[in-house]
């Protein structure tokens, strides 16, 4: 019996002994499978958060780029340094963003959001420079520790500078770090619960591991299913996840709930992305990258309907006039105030599906159109409308301005039949509308782009003339008023084209102005006028004459032009007493201090500054104070109704009392009439030039006209 109950007894042991070791064995694998689904797990959550959070840092660093970009196209354009800071001062106080940076063409710093620009105009030398130099589109660069978006900023597709707006990683890799951890530690905690499972499990033998069985499947594989199709619906682009319901504990638990507050996280940040890229930060309207869609979007129902559609480019009237005088923050609150009643009369006069947006700076874009062809007269009523309500007064800092508004009106189908085509019809519009005379609306014809056309031919002409030998300096004789003496003469250029014929200064002085051509043009004006006026005879008293000559706000802003000065006067041996330069008003009001700065620095040389149209500009006699001058030459308008209106008389007076209290010179143009020589004579006027004086000279008949008041005098 001892012998059987020994076998019974050894077989049962060795039965036990084989259950616990199948036990065993099964616990072991199915622990071992644990471990092995946990650093998939742990493998396929690392690699999820990290491109969701790379493409989210990459996806908000494109559209704050393309935003900023957008933002920076008219301060570049304008050199307006004190803009292109506070856009990019707004944009690098994101938490996100490690830097922005500002360039020009051949990678020279504009801007870097600090107060002092220190490396202003230094060539950027660092290892992501050369590939934003050379972009020419959107371009991400990355390094350790930051994503780069490089952007091309471009006006009428010619490059103006660049931006590179770098956003910081190491938030992000911070951020996967303390996410893998939190999730390695869980799992850590899971194994050590999940072994005193596998010892129940020894316990409760195969019916227990078939209930392991369901488990499992029920708390693990189902849930990492479930995370698997969650985060390849987010790789897709589409951050709706539906929530998942559960009351798992444990990490697998806490990971099902987290990356659930994680999928909502992206999604809210994904609408606050595009908000910030398809709405106008200062007005809140539509920007110009929603209205470009919108636009598309309508033109196809047009098409399908059968209806009209009308847009109206809105730009305001002298708007940098604000900026300039009053300060940025001031144009802020006139663009605000400018939004407000344009979404008023569109309320009044548009459709029910009438789209208002800025289309950058201080220009608005409107689209109207009902679907009954009814969109053109829609659009009259509207102008009109518009043409009344933003001229009228507007109270900015407890000052009343009036700037008005110029529109141009196009429509589809007649005009174009894409969105570039009428947003090109919209722009030449408003550009007549301006060439109208302002605060006006036009609507867009096909004469209007042969007038383009022939403004760009101008101007591609314009930049041979020179060398052509087309362009010639002529010059106004300036007499002293007291003993009707020459004194010296003002230099006029002139174009004389051999198909077109004369072209008026007006007309292409403009074009230059606009393209940019007065920077070449300009040192070559004056260094011709020092050249030639070095050859100048003196006059009957013997004294040398001076040559007057007209500086444009480019030269003054953008160009060397103390360096410039230097070269032509050293170059032609003219003595700098004998050369005076000739700025606009506004263009020394535009920016007082750099203009204090360069006269100052003319002051030295020796060099005299008269400021050219006094009066007409947005100053005033008071600034004469703050900007060094040594003349001023009043407006040819105030001059042609002296004997006529009392208040150009009075004003006139006034004009030269202050001025000779200044010790300013003060000289008159536009006269041409006796009666207005007299008038300006017996006021104590200095110096005089005009028609009835004399007309413009080529310099051999400047130099008859000197040697003849030598002749007439002995």
């Amino acid at each position: 019996m001892k012998q059987i109950r020994f076998g019974l007894q050894a077989r049962f042991l060795l039965a036990m002994a084989g259950a616990l070791l199948v036990v065993a064995a099964i616990v072991a694998l199915i622990l071992a499978r644990q471990a092995a689904t946990q650093r998939e797990v742990l493998r396929i959550s690392g690699e999820v958060v990290a491109q969701v959070l790379q493409q989210g840092v990459r996806k908000q660093g494109v559209a704050l780029a393309e935003s900023l970009a957008e933002a920076l196209v008219n301060p570049l354009y304008y050199s307006d340094l004190d803009a292109i800071g506070a856009v990019v001062r707004n944009t690098v106080s994101q938490k996100a963003v490690s830097y922005v940076l500002v360039h020009d063409p051949e990678g020279r710093l504009i801007h870097d959001g600090s107060m002092d620009v220190a490396s202003y105009g230094r060539q950027m030398q660092d290892p992501l420079a050369q590939g934003a130099i050379a972009a020419t589109a959107l371009r991400v660069q990355e390094s350790p520790s930051v994503l780069e978006v490089d952007l091309p900023i471009r006006i009428g597709g010619q490059p103006i500078g660049g931006l590179r707006l770098g956003m910081g990683l190491s938030q992000m890799q911070t951020q996967q770090a303390e996410a893998l951890q939190m999730l390695e530690l869980r799992m850590r905690e899971s194994g050590r619960r999940q072994l005193g499972w596998g010892l129940l499990l020894m316990a409760a033998l195969i019916g227990f591991a078939c209930v392991m069985g369901l488990y499992v499947q029920r708390t693990l594989v189902r849930p990492i299913r479930w995370l698997g199709s969650a985060a390849r619906q987010i790789e897709a682009g589409d951050y709706q996840v539906q929530a998942q319901s559960t009351r798992l504990g444990g990490e697998v638990g806490e990971l099902i709930r987290t990356f659930g507050r994680m999928s909502q996280s992206i999604a809210k940040h994904d609408r606050e992305v595009r908000q910030m890229a398809y709405t106008d930060a200062l007005t809140g309207l539509t920007n110009r990258l929603a209205f470009r869609e919108a636009l598309d979007h309508r033109l196809l129902g047009a098409r399908a309907s059968g209806g009209a559609l009308a847009l109206l480019f809105v730009d305001i009237d002298e708007f940098k006039r604000v900026n300039d005088t009053l300060g940025h923050e001031a144009g802020d609150e006139a663009l605000l105030q400018f939004a407000q009643r344009i979404a008023g009369a569109l309320e009044q006069e548009g459709d029910d599906e009438a789209l208002l947006a800025r289309f950058g700076g201080d220009e608005f874009v409107i689209l109207i159109g009902d679907g009954r062809g009814a969109a053109g007269s829609t659009a009259t009523r509207l102008a009109e409308r518009l043409v009344c309500d933003l001229g009228q007064a507007l109270n900015v800092q407890g000052r009343e301005i009036f700037l008005g508004s110029s529109i141009g009106i196009t429509l589809f189908p007649e005009d174009a039949g894409d969105a570039s085509a009428l947003l090109k019809n919209g722009d030449i519009a408003m550009y007549q509308a301006k060439m109208a005379g302002k605060n006006c609306f036009r609507y867009y014809n096909r004469a209007m782009d042969h007038a383009v056309e022939r403004r760009l031919h101008l101007e591609q002409e314009l930049r041979g003339a020179w060398d052509r030998g087309e362009l010639r300096l002529v010059y106004q004789p300036i007499f002293r008023t007291r003993d009707r003496m020459l004194v010296g003469a003002e230099v006029l250029l002139r174009w004389q084209h051999p198909v077109l014929g004369a072209i008026p200064p007006t007309v292409f002085i403009d074009v230059a102005e606009q393209s940019g051509l007065i920077q070449q043009l300009g040192p070559k004006v004056l260094d011709a006028a020092c050249h030639q006026a070095r050859q100048w005879p003196r006059n009957a008293s013997g004294e040398e004459l001076f040559v007057s000559v007209n500086i444009s706000p480019r030269q003054l802003r953008n160009g060397d032009l103390i360096g410039e000065v230097g070269r032509c006067l050293r170059s032609s041996g003219l003595a700098a007493s004998r050369l005076h330069l000739e700025l606009t008003e506004t263009a020394v009001i535009g920016d007082e201090m750099l203009a204090a700065s360069l006269l100052e620095k003319l002051h030295r040389t020796g060099v005299k500054v008269w400021l050219d149209d006094f009066g007409t500009g947005f100053s005033g006699l008071s600034h004469l104070r703050q900007v060094p001058v040594d003349g001023v030459k009043i407006d040819r308008s105030f001059v042609a109704d002296l004997q006529r209106d009392p208040d150009d008389l009075a004003l006139t007076t006034a004009i030269i009392a202050m001025a000779h209290a200044l010790g300013i010179t003060v000289v008159a143009e536009g006269i041409e009439q006796q009666g207005q020589f007299d008038l300006l004579e017996q006021r104590g006027c200095d110096l005089a030039q005009g028609y009835w004086l004399s007309r413009p000279l080529e310099t051999d008949d400047l130099v008859r006209l000197i040697d003849a008041t030598v002749i007439e005098s002995c």
